[in-house]
């Protein structure tokens, strides 16, 4: 596959919250970088993917919502066989959402930096 198949699947995984299908498109020294948890590696993604999801249902009565989350304003670059791409996201039916830096490659997603929208208090 080349990047934006991987790219492509990344994105099914996140918008069904279906972590087998994000784990399809990463790398093994994959690196998500989430502000809120740190810095997960592919083998602790499914934990941190049912952790979101259950902060999630918690906001939505019980319910998660379909999709999981919304991705949008996707923008892509391509430099030295390496695919960037910057997006918005959002998990519908909640206040949760912000934008990610991804890196994709010929052999997957390698890293995504998170960050979430907020006010300053």
């Amino acid at each position: 596959m080349n990047a934006l198949d991987h790219l492509g699947r990344y994105a099914e995984g996140w918008t069904n919250g279906d972590a087998d299908t994000v784990l399809q498109a990463i790398t093994n020294d994959y690196i998500l970088d989430d502000p809120n948890k740190g810095k997960i590696s592919k083998d602790k993604f499914s934990n941190y993917l049912n952790e979101m999801k259950e902060t999630v249902k918690k906001l939505c009565d019980g319910i998660l919502p379909e999709p999981f989350m919304e991705i949008t304003e996707v923008l892509t670059s391509e430099e030295n066989e390496i695919t960037t791409t910057w997006c918005a996201w959002a998990i519908p039916g909640t206040d949760i959402k912000g934008a990610g830096l991804i890196k994709v490659n010929s052999s997957g997603v390698f890293s995504e930096v998170l960050t979430y929208y907020t006010t300053l208090t």
